[in-house]
């Protein structure tokens, strides 16, 4: 099985950015947390990060042709204002799963609204860098 993490625009900036909300784990202990579980689960795993919605979205078709088995995304900011990034994930069918670390639904009121969720099979949210790993095991279990 071949999983595909991508994360969006400020993930990059993990243990730096609003460590209050995000937590002090940097994005490169979040990268292997996940090649961790990946490792146990005998899955391969590979990763990719951008600060640009196109790039994402690349991203996201270019596993349809690397015949990922599924992906997880944390599209960040742009969960909220992507139209494209959902189009991208519907027209590839490959079983995706929203994770966010802290809960969008508990902050400002713009943050409620997801794009993406109507694409997904699934949404973790809420649950720290572990939201990662729930998610990794949600789409082994398929």
């Amino acid at each position: 099985m071949k999983i595909l993490v991508i994360n969006g625009p400020n993930m990059n900036m993990l243990g730096i950015r609003q460590p209050e909300i995000y937590g002090t784990a940097t994005y490169n202990d979040l990268l292997a947390m996940i090649r961790a579980e990946a490792d146990k689960a005998g899955v391969e795993v590979s990763f990719f990060q951008s600060n640009h919605e196109g790039a994402l979205v690349d991203a996201v078709q270019q596993a349809y042709f690397d015949k990922i088995d599924g992906i997880i995304i944390n599209p960040a900011a742009y969960t909220h204002t992507s139209v494209a990034l959902l189009d991208a994930v519907k027209a590839v069918g490959i079983p995706t799963v929203e994770v966010h670390v802290s809960d969008p639904d508990t902050r400002e009121d713009f943050r409620r609204v997801s794009y993406i969720r109507a694409a997904c099979i699934a949404t973790v949210r809420g649950h720290g860098l572990n939201g990662y790993l729930e998610a990794l095991r949600m789409l082994c279990e398929r």
